[in-house]
């Protein structure tokens, strides 16, 4: 059901994604006046549009809480790794420390190369 749910969910998204990018960006959107007059003209697709966006709008939020009820009341117990579950648990092997070698640190040199100030 869950994994039924998710497709669902991102076919409403790309179906949402498209609808919102068919609109005319001129404040047309989101059924903002106008009148019913017809279906396919142009104010009738924006009206179509307009509405399709908000029903997809509503779907998508609603599938998003029904997904996330489901998310949460599922049990299934199943760990990430089962084999990591039943080993043994081991000492860490002991390892000698490491030693730096002894060296002497090596004095900067007198000229750094840096550019001398304007006089």
């Amino acid at each position: 059901m869950f994994t039924f749910l998710l497709i669902v969910e991102a076919i409403v998204a790309v179906a949402l994604c498209t609808v919102i990018l068919l609109q005319r960006s001129e404040g047309g959107g989101l059924g903002v006046g106008g009148s019913s007059a017809g279906f396919m003209t142009a104010r009738g697709a924006a009206d179509f549009l307009s509405r399709a966006t908000a029903w997809l709008g509503g779907a998508f939020i609603v599938l998003c809480i029904a997904l996330a009820a489901l998310a949460g009341t599922r049990s299934d117990g199943v760990s990430v790794d089962a084999s990591i579950a039943n080993a043994p648990i081991q000492a860490p092997a002991q390892q000698a420390p490491a030693t730096a070698p002894a060296t002497t640190p090596t004095p900067a040199p007198a000229d750094n190369g840096a550019v001398p100030l304007a006089q």
